[in-house]
């Protein structure tokens, strides 16, 4: 029978991921695209960790199970759905002319990137197939790779974003989140090349990518582990 203490632990960090998503939700909606980001991922830190906790203290319960995917969809659905919506209210987005008299509307189709990430970890609650890698894109994932995408061009690539191609974007990555895509999970069984060699690549070249990009090497990261994924996939 678990300690009745430790038995709440794991939940408890799934709470401090709650939080942290929360927190994130008031700094996108305020346009404080950094400060998002960084919550967004100090909730990856705690998702990561609260699994592991309830394996190793032998806790799992539904009741975690339940509250994990709560936790996501704020903190990896809704966070960065409204970081995109904050970004395609900025003025310094360009649109095409026909979309004028719709321009307050648009910034709303960022909302569809909740919707699929709640529809992702539904399914993944489901699939037993995805025990040791992922099918489709994981929902940190997602949020990281557009909380680092805003925040490193809000600094430096503003003016050259249009906003069509934002949209295409996130049509782009409301798709990979349900798709049927297998993508490798960064979990190591030991540290063999040939047991790991997807993983042991996807990080030599990420070293790189994250010293020279900054914080817009997040997103960049995220890139390449869709593209290794596609590379790497078994047909």
């Amino acid at each position: 029978m678990a300690n009745p203490v430790t038995k709440h632990i794991p939940n408890a960090v799934t709470c401090c991921n709650l939080f942290s998503g929360c927190i994130a939700c008031v700094m996108a909606f305020e346009a404080n695209y950094g400060w998002a980001l960084f919550f967004i991922v100090l909730g990856a830190v705690f998702d990561f960790f609260d699994g592991m906790l309830a394996r190793l203290l032998k806790t799992q319960s539904p009741i975690g199970k339940e509250l994990d995917s709560l936790a996501d969809d704020i903190t990896f659905g809704i966070a960065p759905s409204l970081i995109v919506f904050s970004f395609l209210k900025e003025p310094g987005l360009v649109f095409p002319d026909f979309l004028a008299g719709i321009r307050d509307i648009i910034p709303y189709t960022a909302f569809l990137l909740a919707v699929f990430s709640g529809l992702r970890l539904a399914k993944f609650n489901v699939d037993e197939r995805q025990t040791s890698s992922f099918i489709g894109m994981p929902t940190p994932a997602n949020a990281l790779f557009w909380g680092s995408f805003i925040v490193g061009s809000n600094y430096f690539l503003q003016a050259h974003i249009n906003g069509i191609c934002l949209i295409i974007l996130i049509l782009v990555f409301c798709y990979l989140l349900i798709s049927e895509i297998p993508m490798f999970s960064l979990k190591f069984k030991n540290l063999s090349w040939k047991d790991n060699k997807t993983s042991y690549i996807f990080l030599i070249i990420s070293i790189p990518l994250l010293i020279f990009l900054g914080i817009a090497g997040i997103a960049a990261v995220i890139v390449w582990y869709i593209i290794l994924s596609l590379f790497t996939r078994k047909k």
